[in-house]
């Protein structure tokens, strides 16, 4: 007894997230689920997407998926942004594919990063709201003054009015062009002319050049200057984040995001995880005449290059493995660099500073003992 869209439409005003959720073995956008997305009209930058269950199929076939479900949202949502959508499986059923569960992983953290986050950018959010709706507050005034302008003083009235609004998409295009209005400003015209219909045109207001003038100059003058107490604000208070549920605990221990992968493998071992490697580091280090147990950085460029990698991830493999900044490296030091150069193209990413299990043992300082 109620129009779901509406209801929906709603609540996108005024929910900082809206996620859309797709099966990806039974990928479909039924006709109600194309209504429904439609009504988030105008909320485009709030809009996440998540291929769940992407377990039930396998690699290749995942590749299709998302490809087919770019295609279908693209019919359904109108807008030059490409959406973000996450890759995973958000149920407790186990992995029925495991070949991709570091990428389930990381998407899942990038999602749960992206909802924590929401109370930073609420300010953010209430402001965009508040230019949204003066910008529609703008045009609709155009619309409500062109309207009565066109209206008749006496005869003809009734058929004057069903003229206009049965001319509804070219008025709006004719104000486009008038006053440089982007189309998306503009609202829906079906709703539009439904609206219309039960109002008397000769009680509208004629336009107020100066009213427009305020909002123009609210959209262009004001909005900076609270953008930057926002951030000043936000810069002066703790960083909020959402809590609990799915963000407490599930990522405790050993099963946090990348334990005991990429860099940070071997954090619990004793022994330094790049040693079960060095001896075949080794045999290619000293093919580059090492001198007094050191290579030079030359010497070491000319066999890091050979991993194809860009020289901009290469130069922060070279400071990390580069422990005592001599410009050299030792057998330990060049190790490391190799055990990095493996890392990044395993496709993990790189610490910002070198963790100290990563640290060559002959690197490490020795403990203070206290007498």
């Amino acid at each position: 007894g109620y129009d779901f869209c509406q209801v929906l439409q709603w609540f996108a005003e005024r929910v900082d997230r809206i996620i859309l959720l797709f099966d990806a073995h039974k990928l479909d956008i039924s006709d109600e689920f194309s209504e429904a997305i439609k009504s988030f009209r105008g909320q485009d930058d709030k809009i996440r997407v998540v291929l769940n269950k992407a377990d039930q199929v396998d690699t290749q076939q995942l590749m299709r998926v998302y490809g087919a479900l770019m295609w279908s949202l693209g019919k359904v949502i109108n807008t030059p942004e490409v959406l973000r959508v996450y890759i995973g499986s958000f149920w407790a059923h186990p992995l029925r594919n495991t070949e991709n569960r570091r990428l389930f992983e990381a998407e899942a953290q990038d999602l749960f990063k992206d909802i924590q986050s929401l109370p930073q950018k609420a300010a953010v959010r209430k402001l965009n709201d508040l230019i949204k709706r003066a910008r529609l507050a703008k045009v609709h005034a155009y619309i409500i003054s062109y309207l009565k302008k066109e209206m008749p003083s006496v005869f003809g009235k009734e058929n004057k009015k069903k003229e206009l609004i049965s001319r509804l998409p070219e008025i709006y295009i004719q104000l486009q062009r008038e006053y440089h209005i982007s189309a998306g400003d503009f609202p829906e015209v079906k709703k539009m002319q439904e609206l219309l219909e039960t109002c008397d045109f000769t009680k509208f207001h004629s336009l107020k050049p100066k009213l427009i003038e305020a909002v123009d100059n609210m959209l262009a003058n004001k909005i900076a200057s609270l953008m930057s107490l926002i951030r000043q604000e936000e810069s002066n208070m703790p960083t909020e984040i959402v809590h609990g549920g799915a963000f407490d605990g599930t990522m405790a221990g050993p099963f946090g995001h990348g334990y005991g992968e990429g860099a940070k493998e071997g954090a619990d071992e004793d022994e330094w995880v790049v040693a079960k490697d060095k001896p075949a580091y080794d045999e290619i280090f000293y093919t580059l005449s090492p001198i007094n147990g050191k290579i030079s950085g030359i010497s070491a460029k000319k066999e890091m290059v050979t991993s194809k990698l860009p020289n901009s991830v290469l130069g922060k493999i070279w400071k990390l493995a580069d422990c005592d900044g001599d410009g050299m490296l030792d057998d330990e030091e060049f190790a490391l660099a190799k055990h990095l150069i493996k890392i990044k193209l395993d496709g993990y990413e790189l610490p910002g500073t070198l963790p100290p299990h990563l640290v060559p043992p002959s690197h490490r300082k020795p403990f203070q003992t206290a007498e």
